[in-house]
């Protein structure tokens, strides 16, 4: 079974367990920030909230079992109930990638502290939890700078939309499509493996560094 999955059998457990808190918390970022700036839209579907069902996609879930990437469902926000609406789109697309790094943030703080005060000698549990931590942290990482790439439908391409003039948003609208091929190209092909992933884990492995700064004293 294991030549169908991405990850290995024994890691699934921890990878789902991971993928479902981070998806959920990712696209309840979005709703709640659309929120608080006058958008209402996704909190009357039902999606200001931590129930992991109204958040995944069951086929964007197992595309990134299976193949190492996939997504959740997009939560739907009307630009124009913004009181401020270049500002508010900003930080209604950012807040998804800021809750993916809080969270590996939140588990690196748990895995120090789970040194430090020596769980590791509770050999076999302590096992468990370090694995467990590890891939919380790697993928929140991932996931975090992943959906900031600037390629639609991502959240760094909306960033972007929100930050330039007016007539560059437009011209932006009209190459979307295209856009979108070349995300299919970069994450179905193997050029992904030598464009993206390198990206992607050099940006891990910074954020990493930054963390082991920040947690030195207890380290």
């Amino acid at each position: 079974m294991d030549r169908f999955l991405y990850y290995p059998l024994e890691l699934m457990p921890y990878v789902v367990i991971t993928l479902i808190v981070a998806f959920t918390m990712h696209e309840l970022a979005h709703a709640y920030v659309a929120y608080r700036f006058g958008d209402d839209t996704a909190a009357r579907q039902g999606r200001l909230t931590l129930n992991p069902i109204k958040h995944l996609d069951v086929f964007g879930t197992i595309l990134i079992l299976v193949a190492g990437f996939g997504w959740a469902r997009p939560v739907p926000v009307n630009r124009r109930a913004f009181k401020r609406p270049r500002l508010a789109g900003v930080l209604v697309s950012v807040a998804g990638p800021v809750s993916n790094l809080l969270l590996a943030f939140i588990g690196f703080f748990l895995l120090v502290l789970m040194h430090a005060y020596g769980m590791e000698l509770l050999s076999a549990f302590s096992m468990g939890l370090d694995r467990f931590f590890s891939i919380w942290i790697q993928l929140n990482l991932v996931l975090c700078l992943f959906n900031l790439l600037p390629l639609p439908p991502l959240d760094g391409y909306r960033i972007i939309e929100d930050l330039v003039p007016p007539r560059v948003r437009a011209k932006m609208t009209q190459f979307e499509s295209y856009g979108i091929i070349v995300f299919l190209v970069l994450f179905v092909t193997p050029v992904g493996s030598y464009v993206v992933w390198p990206l992607l884990s050099e940006g891990r492995d910074w954020i990493l560094r930054v963390f082991a700064i920040i947690f030195q004293p207890l380290l």
